[in-house]
């Protein structure tokens, strides 16, 4: 009996789990969590989680579909250790599972201030659901929240917690807001958004100092100036989990070295999910992407894998963002330099951006425009290219051009 041993408690190891199960896997599952809880949804985390006072957490799945499948779950017991010759994974406890195949689904940890001691009182970074908790219940207590980071989860917490009533300040170090993520056009409408909601944001922002008293967060200076802190989020880009793999001598860079098949450089040994560094068939190069769509649908690749269909992976990427009442949805990867063309919404304030490379459409970023990004993402994956001037007209649907 073939034994798959999974690592990791987020999006992609319960899809492991659930398609090996849906897809009849004849052998023996054993799922490895660090954290005390089943799977659960990242992405609640940044906003109703922290908005709702009662909100538990929202399971993947229930224990019952792990226990009736026959799944092994260990929790809050981490790995820390793996025998590549004798197959054989190590936990925290001292345990020990032997495996024919073992699956590193790590995911990321939060990128750290730089020379900030972790354990301030009012300082905090969001990567789980004790994170959360801890947010959660800081937010309550705060006259005010200072956000470091102008990504996505930066943005989402601090439209959040302005949602509370708390004043926010977010402090970017980038010219704009999301700058890696998406286009000037829609940084600077999600910016517009957030600053007509009460946010107060801080652009071109270098953090030069955080200081400290009595084990918390006093103020941080910023551009030479000095900036009283009630709270401070930093939510400054996460790095893959990546330790385990790098003791074991896997190859890694940004992340664990892949193929298409989701296999690392050692025999045997599988990655999935945020922590991979994978290549991308559509731009001939090497990614590692964050986000639940790659951790699902990597993990279908996987279980086709170990089930003995060999399907390389070739999914389109796509992203969402709730900040308020403003969706950010992506679909694609707009590489430098697009050509742009603006597709205005059924709605006030929605909208589409399409990007162009080459003259063939490669991304469309969505403003609260739900069913356009739907339409996008099928365009996009059946490699249709219909005319720009078609495509940017509202008044023809983009779902008539399938």
């Amino acid at each position: 009996m073939q034994k798959v041993v999974i690592v990791g408690g987020g999006h992609a190891a319960a899809q492991l789990c659930a398609s090996l199960i849906e897809g009849g896997f004849p052998g023996s599952l054993t799922l490895v969590c660090e954290e005390a809880s089943l799977p659960y949804h990242r992405p609640p985390l940044s906003k109703t989680f922290i908005k709702d006072p009662e909100a538990p957490i929202q399971l993947l799945r229930p224990e019952t579909a792990y226990a009736n499948a026959g799944v092994q779950v260990l929790l809050a017991d981490p790995a820390v250790g793996i025998d590549r010759d004798a197959r054989r994974l190590t936990l925290a406890s001292g345990k020990q599972l032997d495996y024919d195949a073992l699956v590193l689904a790590t995911g990321t940890r939060a990128r750290r201030l730089p020379d900030v001691p972790d354990d301030l009182q009012n300082l905090i970074y969001l990567r789980n659901a004790d994170d959360a908790a801890r947010l959660r219940a800081a937010i309550a207590d705060a006259p005010s929240v200072t956000v470091v980071g102008g990504g996505f989860i930066g943005l989402e917490i601090a439209a959040t917690a302005g949602a509370l009533g708390r004043p926010v300040t977010v402090f970017e170090s980038a010219p704009r807001l999301l700058a890696r993520s998406v286009s000037p056009e829609a940084s600077e409408h999600v910016a517009r958004v957030l600053h007509e909601s009460g946010v107060d944001l801080r652009l071109s922002s270098d953090l030069q100092h955080i200081r400290t008293e009595n084990g918390r967060v006093r103020s941080i200076v910023v551009n030479d100036a000095e900036h009283p802190v009630d709270l401070l989020v930093a939510g400054i880009g996460a790095v893959p989990e990546i330790t385990l793999a790098q003791a074991a001598g896997l190859d890694c860079l940004n992340g664990i070295v892949v193929d298409a098949l989701m296999q690392t450089s050692a025999p045997g040994i599988y990655a999935i999910g945020d922590c991979t560094s994978f290549p991308y068939a559509r731009w001939g190069k090497t990614l590692r992407l964050e986000s639940v769509q790659n951790a699902n649908d990597q993990a279908r690749t996987l279980a086709g894998v170990l089930l003995g269909t060999k399907t390389p992976y070739h999914a389109l990427p796509w992203f969402w963002s709730d900040q308020g009442a403003l969706r950010l949805q992506i679909a694609g990867l707009a590489p430098p330099d697009t050509e742009r063309l603006l597709r205005p919404g059924a709605k006030p304030g929605s909208f589409s951006i399409l990007h162009f490379a080459d003259g063939h459409l490669v991304c469309v970023e969505s403003i609260n425009a739900p069913m356009d990004h739907l339409a996008a993402r099928k365009l996009l994956e059946l490699g249709l290219n219909p005319p720009r001037e078609a495509l940017a007209d509202p008044a023809v649907p983009l779902k008539s051009h399938y």
